[in-house]
């Protein structure tokens, strides 16, 4: 944390390409999903959350929950730059003995507070964790939940959403990635969401959307949820899936693949020039 909004999107940029080398070495994985949320974990691991790498289980720690399991590339990543483990392990991305399955595995993996892989399951999570710090333990520490979009059509969120909102579960904050696709197509298509914002706000939640590429926007927005007392928090951030890569850019069919080298030797190119971008932006 304290790292300016430049620094930070450097860094966004680095997981950006670390998930490019870790999917095209790995031959398999998610890739649209993880390059579009690289500002979002960027913006919670270096603006927002409290934590500590050297000791993942630090009683006063946020706790993060990732529900959307299959996005695990940015988030390791993410950890390996926050100092959970080396930076190297990232080549081993789901390969035998790792710790970075293709969904997060609890029990092996530092700085996780729950294994993921079936959706619709972590709002939940995260819900029963913030009961518990803010009646039970009576702690001062917040949980996170990052979700997908897609994942709202399953009645289990629902559920959660109901449960945060009837117990004014003012320390969760939720964070959903709405990128508009789905592994067989565009959320609108496959199942339709929206109005996301009512139907939340009709369950006692504040809710605030943000630009999911704007850190300073992601950053403040987690700020502001702080500072509510009332009832939890979700920020919509809209994002584009695959953001940095122009062919893979708001196209549903990336959401379940890898790329290929020469794919992947293209994405690297334009991301490249991106920091590149960005550097220059700030000078």
């Amino acid at each position: 944390m304290g790292a300016n909004i430049r620094q930070l999107e450097d860094k966004a940029n680095e997981i950006r390409q670390d998930i490019i080398k870790m999917l095209v070495h790995a031959g398999s994985g998610h890739s649209a999903g993880p390059l579009g949320m690289a500002d979002v974990f960027t913006a919670l691991y270096f603006g927002v959350m409290n934590y500590d790498p050297q000791n993942p289980k630090l009683p006063e720690r946020d706790r993060f929950v990732l529900s959307c399991g299959h996005i695990c590339p940015v988030w390791y990543a993410t950890l390996a730059h926050a100092g959970f483990f080396p930076h190297s392990e990232l080549a081993t991305l789901r390969k035998l003995g790792t710790r970075l399955h293709g969904h997060p595995h609890n029990e092996v993996l530092p700085g996780a507070e729950n294994s993921s892989g079936p959706l619709g399951q972590g709002l939940s999570q995260a819900a029963g964790m913030a009961y518990s710090g803010l009646y039970w333990d009576k702690k001062p520490w917040r949980v996170y939940c990052v979700m997908s979009d897609g994942e709202q059509q399953e009645g289990q969120t629902w559920e959660a959403a109901m449960f945060a909102g009837k117990y004014n579960l003012r320390n969760l904050t939720a964070l959903m990635d709405r990128n508009n696709i789905q592994i067989d197509g565009y959320t609108e298509e496959v199942m339709p969401l929206e109005p996301l914002r009512a139907k939340y706000e009709a369950m006692n939640w504040t809710v605030v959307e943000v630009d999911g590429h704007n850190i300073q926007e992601i950053i403040d927005a987690c700020n502001r949820a702080k500072a509510i007392a009332e009832n939890p928090t979700l920020i919509i951030c809209h994002t584009i899936p695959g953001k940095g890569v122009d062919f893979m850019e708001y196209r549903y069919e990336w959401h379940g693949k890898p790329p290929k080298e020469e794919e992947a030797r293209q994405a690297l190119k334009e991301l490249r020039t991106l920091g590149g971008r960005i550097r220059s932006e700030h000078e």
